[in-house]
Protein backbone atom coordinates (compact mmCIF):
# COMPACT_ATOMS: atom_id res chain seq x y z
CA UNK A 1 0.00 0.00 0.00
CA UNK A 2 3.09 2.35 -0.24
CA UNK A 3 4.73 4.39 3.18
CA UNK A 4 2.66 6.59 5.19
CA UNK A 5 5.09 9.10 7.79
CA UNK A 6 3.49 10.83 10.56
CA UNK A 7 4.41 14.17 11.22
CA UNK A 8 3.30 16.17 14.72
CA UNK A 9 3.56 19.24 13.39
CA UNK A 10 4.24 20.94 10.23
CA UNK A 11 3.58 23.80 7.91
CA UNK A 12 2.11 22.17 4.86
CA UNK A 13 2.12 18.59 4.57
CA UNK A 14 2.26 19.49 0.56
CA UNK A 15 5.65 21.42 0.91
CA UNK A 16 7.02 18.64 3.16
CA UNK A 17 6.43 15.77 1.37
CA UNK A 18 9.77 16.36 -0.69
CA UNK A 19 11.81 15.74 2.27
CA UNK A 20 10.44 11.95 2.43
CA UNK A 21 10.80 11.39 -1.44
CA UNK A 22 14.49 11.37 -0.91
CA UNK A 23 14.67 7.99 0.90
CA UNK A 24 11.23 6.12 -0.19
CA UNK A 25 11.40 3.14 -2.04
CA UNK A 26 7.55 3.26 -2.99
CA UNK A 27 5.09 4.75 -5.88
CA UNK A 28 2.62 5.95 -2.90
CA UNK A 29 4.28 7.43 0.00
CA UNK A 30 2.49 9.91 2.02
CA UNK A 31 2.64 11.82 5.19
CA UNK A 32 0.12 13.07 7.77
CA UNK A 33 -0.42 15.87 10.10
CA UNK A 34 -2.78 16.53 13.47
CA UNK A 35 -1.44 20.19 13.10
CA UNK A 36 -0.78 21.49 10.14
CA UNK A 37 0.14 25.62 11.00
CA UNK A 38 0.25 26.81 6.84
CA UNK A 39 -2.20 24.96 5.17
CA UNK A 40 -2.85 25.78 1.74
CA UNK A 41 -5.75 25.67 -0.67
CA UNK A 42 -6.61 26.25 -4.13
CA UNK A 43 -5.36 28.88 -6.19
CA UNK A 44 -3.73 30.62 -2.96
CA UNK A 45 -6.43 30.17 -0.50
CA UNK A 46 -5.17 28.82 3.07
CA UNK A 47 -7.04 25.88 4.59
CA UNK A 48 -7.06 26.42 8.54
CA UNK A 49 -7.33 23.92 10.47
CA UNK A 50 -7.67 23.34 14.77
CA UNK A 51 -5.04 21.61 16.09
CA UNK A 52 -5.42 17.98 17.06
CA UNK A 53 -9.03 17.44 15.35
CA UNK A 54 -8.15 17.26 11.82
CA UNK A 55 -6.04 14.88 9.57
CA UNK A 56 -3.80 16.93 6.90
CA UNK A 57 -2.52 14.19 4.63
CA UNK A 58 -0.56 14.69 1.14
CA UNK A 59 0.09 11.43 -1.12
CA UNK A 60 2.86 11.70 -3.73
CA UNK A 61 2.27 9.47 -7.03
CA UNK A 62 4.92 9.00 -9.89
CA UNK A 63 3.31 10.75 -12.61
CA UNK A 64 4.46 7.64 -15.62
CA UNK A 65 1.96 5.59 -13.56
CA UNK A 66 -1.04 7.64 -14.12
CA UNK A 67 -2.11 7.59 -17.78
CA UNK A 68 -4.66 10.67 -17.61
CA UNK A 69 -4.84 13.86 -18.31
CA UNK A 70 -4.37 16.55 -15.33
CA UNK A 71 -8.35 17.11 -15.34
CA UNK A 72 -9.38 13.93 -14.83
CA UNK A 73 -6.54 12.82 -12.49
CA UNK A 74 -8.32 15.63 -10.30
CA UNK A 75 -11.90 13.72 -11.00
CA UNK A 76 -10.87 11.09 -10.24
CA UNK A 77 -8.94 12.20 -6.75
CA UNK A 78 -12.21 13.51 -5.54
CA UNK A 79 -14.13 10.71 -6.58
CA UNK A 80 -12.31 8.16 -4.84
CA UNK A 81 -12.06 10.45 -1.51
CA UNK A 82 -15.55 10.58 -1.44
CA UNK A 83 -16.16 6.94 -2.02
CA UNK A 84 -14.16 6.41 1.46
CA UNK A 85 -16.18 8.72 2.90
CA UNK A 86 -19.85 7.69 2.03
CA UNK A 87 -18.01 4.08 2.83
CA UNK A 88 -16.56 5.64 6.31
CA UNK A 89 -19.92 7.17 7.20
CA UNK A 90 -22.77 5.71 5.67
CA UNK A 91 -24.11 9.12 4.19
CA UNK A 92 -24.84 10.21 0.57
CA UNK A 93 -21.13 12.22 0.04
CA UNK A 94 -21.09 14.78 -2.29
CA UNK A 95 -18.24 16.60 -4.68
CA UNK A 96 -18.78 20.28 -4.98
CA UNK A 97 -16.88 21.04 -8.41
CA UNK A 98 -14.42 21.21 -9.06
CA UNK A 99 -13.13 18.98 -6.03
CA UNK A 100 -14.11 19.80 -2.59
CA UNK A 101 -16.01 17.23 -0.65
CA UNK A 102 -19.71 17.85 0.64
CA UNK A 103 -21.74 15.97 3.34
CA UNK A 104 -24.94 17.38 4.52
CA UNK A 105 -24.08 20.87 2.58
CA UNK A 106 -20.99 21.59 4.45
CA UNK A 107 -17.76 21.27 3.27
CA UNK A 108 -15.75 18.74 5.30
CA UNK A 109 -12.47 17.87 2.84
CA UNK A 110 -10.42 20.63 0.65
CA UNK A 111 -8.46 18.90 -1.66
CA UNK A 112 -5.27 20.73 -3.53
CA UNK A 113 -3.34 18.60 -6.05
CA UNK A 114 0.05 20.22 -7.85
CA UNK A 115 2.59 18.55 -10.23
CA UNK A 116 6.24 18.66 -9.09
CA UNK A 117 9.55 17.69 -10.05
CA UNK A 118 11.26 15.58 -7.57
CA UNK A 119 14.33 13.94 -7.37
CA UNK A 120 14.04 14.00 -11.32
CA UNK A 121 11.05 12.37 -10.98
CA UNK A 122 7.42 13.91 -11.81
CA UNK A 123 5.04 13.64 -9.18
CA UNK A 124 1.29 14.61 -8.59
CA UNK A 125 0.98 15.71 -5.27
CA UNK A 126 -2.38 15.26 -3.60
CA UNK A 127 -2.70 17.62 -0.65
CA UNK A 128 -6.20 17.12 1.42
CA UNK A 129 -7.36 18.58 4.64
CA UNK A 130 -9.81 16.45 6.23
CA UNK A 131 -12.32 18.08 9.21
CA UNK A 132 -12.85 15.15 11.22
CA UNK A 133 -13.53 15.83 15.03
CA UNK A 134 -13.48 19.98 15.03
CA UNK A 135 -17.03 21.61 16.42
CA UNK A 136 -16.55 25.05 16.05
CA UNK A 137 -16.49 27.02 12.29
CA UNK A 138 -16.77 30.41 13.62
CA UNK A 139 -15.68 32.37 10.71
CA UNK A 140 -16.82 29.98 7.79
CA UNK A 141 -20.33 28.78 7.89
CA UNK A 142 -20.36 26.48 4.66
CA UNK A 143 -17.88 24.01 6.79
CA UNK A 144 -18.34 21.01 8.81
CA UNK A 145 -16.29 17.98 9.87
CA UNK A 146 -17.67 14.31 10.30
CA UNK A 147 -18.24 14.98 14.00
CA UNK A 148 -20.72 18.31 13.29
CA UNK A 149 -22.51 16.21 10.25
CA UNK A 150 -22.86 12.35 11.53
CA UNK A 151 -22.42 12.97 15.30
CA UNK A 152 -19.60 10.25 15.20
CA UNK A 153 -16.11 10.01 16.97
CA UNK A 154 -13.49 8.77 14.89
CA UNK A 155 -9.52 7.81 15.66
CA UNK A 156 -7.29 10.21 14.24
CA UNK A 157 -4.46 7.49 13.71
CA UNK A 158 -7.11 4.86 12.39
CA UNK A 159 -8.35 7.04 9.65
CA UNK A 160 -5.18 8.26 8.16
CA UNK A 161 -4.08 4.34 8.07
CA UNK A 162 -7.63 3.74 6.35
CA UNK A 163 -7.47 6.39 3.59
CA UNK A 164 -3.87 5.71 2.89
CA UNK A 165 -4.89 2.10 2.06
CA UNK A 166 -8.34 3.00 0.67
CA UNK A 167 -6.41 5.87 -1.71
CA UNK A 168 -3.22 3.40 -2.51
CA UNK A 169 -5.21 1.02 -3.80
CA UNK A 170 -7.86 2.84 -5.78
CA UNK A 171 -4.90 4.38 -8.00
CA UNK A 172 -3.01 1.14 -8.36
CA UNK A 173 -6.16 0.18 -10.33
CA UNK A 174 -7.65 3.21 -12.07
CA UNK A 175 -10.80 2.80 -14.34
CA UNK A 176 -11.19 4.46 -18.00
CA UNK A 177 -11.62 8.31 -18.73
CA UNK A 178 -14.76 7.67 -19.41
CA UNK A 179 -15.73 6.38 -16.10
CA UNK A 180 -14.30 8.74 -14.38
CA UNK A 181 -16.54 11.31 -15.94
CA UNK A 182 -19.56 9.59 -15.27
CA UNK A 183 -18.59 8.70 -11.54
CA UNK A 184 -17.94 12.02 -11.45
CA UNK A 185 -20.76 13.74 -12.56
CA UNK A 186 -23.01 11.50 -10.64
CA UNK A 187 -22.06 12.51 -7.14
CA UNK A 188 -21.61 15.87 -8.36
CA UNK A 189 -23.33 18.84 -5.80
CA UNK A 190 -26.03 20.50 -6.60
CA UNK A 191 -26.66 18.45 -10.21
CA UNK A 192 -29.54 19.38 -12.29
CA UNK A 193 -31.11 21.43 -9.56
CA UNK A 194 -31.73 25.51 -9.40
CA UNK A 195 -29.01 27.20 -7.24
CA UNK A 196 -27.44 30.47 -7.46
CA UNK A 197 -24.52 31.62 -8.95
CA UNK A 198 -22.13 34.54 -8.75
CA UNK A 199 -20.61 35.70 -12.06
CA UNK A 200 -18.66 38.74 -12.16
CA UNK A 201 -20.29 40.70 -9.36
CA UNK A 202 -23.81 39.54 -10.79
CA UNK A 203 -25.45 36.66 -9.38
CA UNK A 204 -28.04 34.31 -11.62
CA UNK A 205 -30.16 31.33 -11.04
CA UNK A 206 -28.77 28.26 -12.83
CA UNK A 207 -28.99 24.44 -12.96
CA UNK A 208 -25.52 22.67 -13.05
CA UNK A 209 -25.45 19.83 -15.94
CA UNK A 210 -22.23 18.54 -16.02
CA UNK A 211 -18.53 18.84 -15.74
CA UNK A 212 -16.42 17.43 -18.89
CA UNK A 213 -12.97 15.91 -19.88
CA UNK A 214 -11.64 19.54 -20.12
CA UNK A 215 -12.43 20.15 -16.28
CA UNK A 216 -15.33 22.71 -17.31
CA UNK A 217 -18.69 23.01 -15.54
CA UNK A 218 -21.85 22.88 -17.80
CA UNK A 219 -24.50 25.25 -16.23
CA UNK A 220 -27.68 26.50 -17.79
CA UNK A 221 -27.97 29.88 -16.91
CA UNK A 222 -31.44 31.76 -16.66
CA UNK A 223 -30.60 34.56 -18.70
CA UNK A 224 -27.42 33.38 -21.00
CA UNK A 225 -28.47 29.81 -21.43
CA UNK A 226 -25.83 26.81 -21.63
CA UNK A 227 -22.78 28.03 -20.58
CA UNK A 228 -19.16 26.48 -19.85
CA UNK A 229 -17.27 27.79 -17.21
CA UNK A 230 -13.67 27.32 -15.73
CA UNK A 231 -12.62 27.29 -11.81
CA UNK A 232 -12.86 31.18 -10.30
CA UNK A 233 -15.31 32.35 -13.33
CA UNK A 234 -18.38 31.35 -11.56
CA UNK A 235 -19.00 31.06 -7.44
CA UNK A 236 -21.44 28.38 -6.78
CA UNK A 237 -23.70 30.47 -3.59
CA UNK A 238 -26.10 27.26 -3.22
Amino acid sequence: MGQLFYLKECSSTNDEISRFLLYGNSDFIALYTFNQTKGRGQYGNTWAAAAGKNVAYTLAVKAQSVLLSDFIFNYYTAVVIRDFLANLTDNDVKIKWPNDIILKNKKIVGILIEKKKINQNNYFIIGAGFNVLQDHFEEISQAGSLLTQTGQVYNLDDFALNLHEYLSEKLKNIPSEQEIIDQFNRNLFRKDEISVFEIEKERQNGIIRNADEKGELWIELERDGLKAFYHKEIKLLY
